[in-house]
């Protein structure tokens, strides 16, 4: 009866060090695009307006409280009499990404690879309140009031690639692939901060401007989508004989990040991924040999 074990380890004597069916698992850091974070900056052309919600009935008196409690104004009597100075630069903070996939290798060093990747983003800024002409003086920065300003999101990233290993000496090898990716966005959260109070500015209002109209009668629909784009893969290989490979490797990726109203133009960036893989090898069912 054939087992899907990991044959006995053995000394390397030929060859290269994956063959046949492998499974993986993969853990490192993504460098996402800052352009693509722009879409959370709250300005009038985004689904999420910083405007809609501190001009609003609904959350503009609580705002304005919260200034004048912590001493951030001083004769400003409504919060109709604060405007928005300054929109943010968005950025995107360092984060992870961890996933699962599966290669086969061929004995001329030649294979594939299927992985899927998750990674939760998070896009951070500033924006500057100010008062309306004659309307008083803002106590904070100058005349200005500074406010905080963050989207979270997930993705999902499917990579499917070929991929080429080169022997270098030793046990060790370099592992180049080249392929195609899909992605999923999640948009799951867009908050500001006024006065140490969190407000969140995600669209569940369908689009009113009126936001005691509809409040629990829309559902919200992700801002997210699905992207596509290509990728490049450099890994230096540690093999394990018999057993697999631990892989240091970079990605590079040109890849589409698709959301509600964005710019197309802006859609495509370039994202960096630095990661360390582990490939478990040697399942004697699917040996290439």
């Amino acid at each position: 009866m054939l087992l899907l074990l990991p044959m006995q380890a053995h000394k390397r004597t030929k060859g290269f060090g994956l063959d046949g069916l492998s499974v993986s698992v993969d853990a490192g850091l993504l460098v996402p695009n800052d352009k693509q974070a722009n879409f959370y900056r709250g300005t009038s052309d985004c689904p999420n307006t910083i405007e809609r919600v501190f001009h609003s009935q609904a959350y503009g008196e609580q705002m304005w409280q919260n200034l004048k409690n912590k001493g951030y104004l001083q004769g400003i009597g409504s919060y109709h009499e604060l405007e928005v100075a300054e929109y943010p630069d968005m950025y995107y903070k360092l984060t992870y990404q961890i996933g699962l996939g599966i290669r086969y290798d061929y004995p001329s060093g030649w294979g594939w690879l299927l992985r899927f990747d998750y990674s939760q983003l998070t896009a951070a800024g500033q924006f500057l309140l100010y008062n309306a002409p004659g309307a008083g003086v803002m106590t904070n920065q100058d005349r200005y009031v500074n406010c905080p300003i963050a989207g979270v999101e997930s993705r999902i990233y499917i990579d499917f690639a070929i991929s080429k290993r080169f022997v270098l000496g030793g046990n060790f090898e370099l592992e180049a692939d080249l392929g195609f990716n899909f992605n999923n966005t999640k948009v799951k959260s867009h908050d500001i901060q006024i006065g140490g109070s969190n407000y969140s500015i995600l669209d569940v209002w369908g689009g009113h401007n009126d936001l005691y109209a509809g409040i629990g009668s829309y559902e919200y629909v992700n801002q997210g989508g699905l992207g596509i784009g290509g990728f490049g893969t450099l890994a230096l290989s540690y093999v394990i004989p018999g057993t697999g490979s631990i892989d240091l490797g970079y990605s590079c990726y040109d890849t589409q990040t698709v959301y509600t109203d964005y710019n197309k133009s802006d859609a495509y960036a370039l994202q960096h991924v630095v990661f360390v893989r582990l490939n478990i090898n040697g399942f004697s069912l699917f040996n290439a040999e």
